[in-house]
């Protein structure tokens, strides 16, 4: 087993949740930084991540790191790296990513061209051949630069981490798997209490809510890039699986209900649960959030309203705001978690709440506001 550096790229805002993730999995957290925590492991702990981590993005190998001024200097100092170790003589191996943020050389498609020819000219020092096929798996290479350091990755997630598989068709300004399964970890719920999204959509935050209530791995049901890289064997992704299917609970019990007016984004939410394995622990119906009311006491709600980003909208999301603050103050006992881009929500909804935290929405800066209800009672133990 190689002691390998991964990385795992997040949504800003969410690293501390995602390094409890980590954690979880048994591995120390090594470094975190702005959307990036980082961790060691083996070939098992890259499986392992890809199928497990909830609110990650990608798991990403780190091949080197170094300070560049120059193009020559990003050539040999690519080409010092241990290259050989990863990619097979027939490996495909594109540069897939460049960003520069305040650093000298800021020209990605120059860094691109230039990583490229350094990994070709050492593995032509392995390998002895002067043209490769390029026709075997798969291995993306990533390249980051911050302040003239270089980052050098190898991807192995393939698609995004917040493509579980089971969204094959979404309502206009769906929110990220990833995004709500962070909502989901920063609300107490619990899968025996009530859970409402009262404008549901196409199901997302239900549908994470259900998986988490199930012990469902997010990556259980689809297949990662690094899958069919030489020197992962393939018994690590059939270890991990079974390791993460094991731990499903799918004898559990609990009440899971979304709403919204659109009868066809209820439709692909219905649809998208049954893909994800979970429709028959989500109940969806078509309903205004003006009229939502329960008999049950200390439930949570979790939604992602309309932001009202376009200016024709602004107004008539203004007006669903206060209408969801008069609908909800009469859940007393509920606990609420309400995620917007809109400045002045907490005045419009009527109340300031417990707790803020900043997160991104994609490119959107929003706010995660949220209210907490009573604690239920504790139960006597007969």
């Amino acid at each position: 087993m190689k002691k390998l550096l991964l990385t795992i790229p997040c949504n800003f805002g969410v690293e501390a949740i995602v390094g409890r993730e980590i954690k979880h999995l048994g591995y120390e957290i090594a470094k975190t930084i702005d959307g990036r925590v980082d961790f060691y492991g083996d070939e098992l702990a890259i499986a392992r991540a890809n199928i497990a981590l909830r609110t990650a993005e990608r798991v990403l190998l780190k091949v080197g790191e170094f300070e560049a001024f120059t193009f020559d200097e990003l050539f040999e100092k690519t080409k010092a790296l241990p290259w050989a170790d990863f990619i097979p003589q027939n490996g495909e191996f594109p540069v897939a990513k460049a960003n520069s943020v305040k650093s000298t050389l800021f020209s990605t498609s120059d860094i691109q061209a230039i990583v490229k020819k350094a990994v070709v000219e050492k593995l032509k020092q392995k390998y002895c051949i002067e043209w490769f096929t390029e026709n075997g798996a798969r291995y993306p290479i990533h390249v980051f630069a911050h302040k003239d350091i270089f980052s050098i990755y190898m991807d192995t997630s393939g698609n995004n981490l917040h493509k579980r598989g089971y969204r094959a068709n979404s309502n206009l300004a769906p929110i990220k798997e990833t995004l709500a399964a962070a909502m989901l970890d920063l609300t107490p719920w619990h899968w025996d209490r009530i859970l409402i999204d009262p404008m549901c959509g196409s199901g997302t935050i239900l549908i994470e809510a259900a998986m988490k209530g199930l012990s469902i791995a997010p990556g259980i049901n689809r297949s990662f890039g690094a899958e069919t890289w030489d020197f992962i064997a393939k018994k690590e992704w059939e270890n991990a699986r079974t390791e993460f299917k094991d731990l499903e609970k799918h004898d559990r019990q609990f009440l899971i209900q979304g709403y919204d007016i659109d009868f066809r984004a209820l439709r692909t939410a219905r649809e998208n649960a049954v893909l994800a394995g979970v429709g028959k622990y989500i109940h969806f119906q078509e309903r205004d959030v003006r009229d939502l009311q329960s008999h049950d006491k200390y439930g949570f709600i979790v939604t992602n309203p309309p932001y009202g980003e376009r200016l024709e909208d602004k107004k008539s999301v203004e007006i669903l705001y206060k209408e969801m603050g008069v609908a909800m103050s009469c859940l007393d006992t509920w606990s609420y978690s309400i995620i917007t881009s809109h400045p002045d929500f907490e005045w419009i909804f009527g109340r300031r709440a417990d707790k803020r935290r900043k997160l991104y929405n994609g490119m959107i800066k929003t706010t995660l506001y949220q209210y907490f209800g009573p604690k239920p009672p504790k139960r006597i133990q007969e």
